[in-house]
């Protein structure tokens, strides 16, 4: 879902519409957000932090330090960590005071601290929200870029009936999930990518392995789910951290990875192989630990199945196929012809040649080829850089 994996702070304002934050939480945290709460000291008058930090799973944040342990709350962090700010429900009084760049309480810190998106979702008295003054600073928000949450109407707490009740808990989560979606380019698509090594085992102790340690393929992930994908990571053995929002299966043979490839292959509109798969596994596996005893030791090998292949093989005319090769050879040459073979629609090489480029580097240095033979070289990256070059193509060709 769009929403997973995000981190979203909400903040609470001293409105008595603060109840229904309760069941926002719990909408969003079932789409798989994470949810973090600053409260205004009036907000704790109509709902307790205790319910909100029950709920989110994390502690509710009020003051800038935390009177009985002096801890300090960082509210430039708490800015910088959100995917999203959410102020709901926003009171005319707080509204007033980020129209205006008023700082006297967390909440306030943290709205002039934020680099992500702000959106806020009023709640008030008809006359209140009608006031030439509100809807002054409701322009002003709007024009810094901030992104209005329309009230609903209905009765009101002083028994009039109009605008100004705070949008329903699934009204917000809805607008959230749109919002999140929208001018993104792969809005919609499913993608599927591999990364890491494959283990092959030997014995119950060693195996036969690579030195890829899954970062490209990460990146790569990260990068489409960033651009609006939803995105199944099938990963071989790797320390790296999960990247947020992306669905991750974990398998360690090539046979392992062969199989959840081709459970979620069919459903993928874009697939990107960049795992380093192993291209012999052992005929035999020993049950028991082998025990050292001769000066020489054979191991009988067979190819494993070649997964790029087999997907190529299987590719429909809507899905987009992009493969690796890493050579020390030949670069070129070896290249396209795995492409033309697999039936790529491109291939990203990498050179054993180039220094800084290839395994368990933070940086890369690749040339991409398409099925016309047109090829783009690009300069040493990241691999944070060099998966933007990759997506920005598998954007133009989507």
């Amino acid at each position: 879902m769009a929403l997973a994996g995000k981190n979203i702070v909400i903040a609470v304002c001293g409105s008595i519409a603060a109840y229904k934050i309760a069941s926002l939480i719990r909408l969003l945290l079932k789409a798989d957000a994470r949810v973090n709460v600053v409260m205004s000291k009036e907000a704790t008058a109509f709902i307790t932090p205790l319910t909100l930090s029950t709920l989110s799973k994390n502690p509710v944040l009020i003051d800038y330090y935390q009177p009985n342990t002096g801890e300090w709350n960082n509210h430039v962090e708490i800015a910088l960590n959100a995917d999203y700010i959410l102020v709901a429900p926003a009171t005319a009084n707080t509204l007033a005071k980020m129209a205006n760049g008023f700082c006297d309480n967390l909440l306030t810190a943290v709205y002039l601290s934020a680099k992500c998106p702000v959106l806020f979702a009023p709640a008030m008295d008809l006359d209140m929200w009608k006031h030439p003054s509100t809807q002054s600073n409701i322009n002003k928000l709007s024009s810094y870029g901030n992104i209005l949450i329309p009230p609903g109407k209905g009765e009101l707490a002083s028994g009039l009936v109009g605008e100004g009740r705070l949008a329903e808990p699934e009204e917000i989560l809805d607008f959230l999930v749109k919002f999140s979606e929208k001018g993104l380019p792969l809005a919609g698509k499913k993608a599927l990518v591999s990364a890491g090594p494959t283990y092959e085992a030997i014995d119950p102790v060693r195996f036969i392995g690579n030195h890829s340690s899954g970062k490209m393929g990460y990146a790569i992930a990260t990068q489409l789910e960033e651009l609006g994908a939803d995105v199944t990571l099938v990963s071989g053995p790797s320390a790296l951290k999960l990247p947020k929002g992306v669905d991750t299966i974990s398998v360690t043979s090539a046979a392992e990875m062969l199989h959840a490839c081709e459970e979620h292959f069919e459903a993928a509109d874009i697939v990107v192989m960049s795992a380093a798969v192993a291209d012999y596994t052992p005929v035999e596996v020993a049950s028991q630990k082998i025990k050292k005893k001769e000066n020489e030791f054979s191991i009988e090998l067979k190819k494993t199945v070649d997964i790029l292949a087999t997907l190529g093989a299987k590719k429909k005319e809507n899905q987009l196929l992009v493969g690796f090769a890493l050579e020390t050879n030949n670069e070129l040459e070896n290249a396209k012809g795995k492409l033309i073979r697999k039936n790529l629609d491109f291939i990203v090489l990498n050179s054993m040649q180039d220094k800084g480029a290839g395994f368990a580097t933070d940086t890369n240095k690749v040339t991409i080829i398409d099925r016309s033979g047109n090829t783009r070289e690009f300069s040493l990256k990241s691999k944070e850089e060099v998966a933007k070059d990759i997506c920005s193509i598998i954007v133009s060709l989507s």
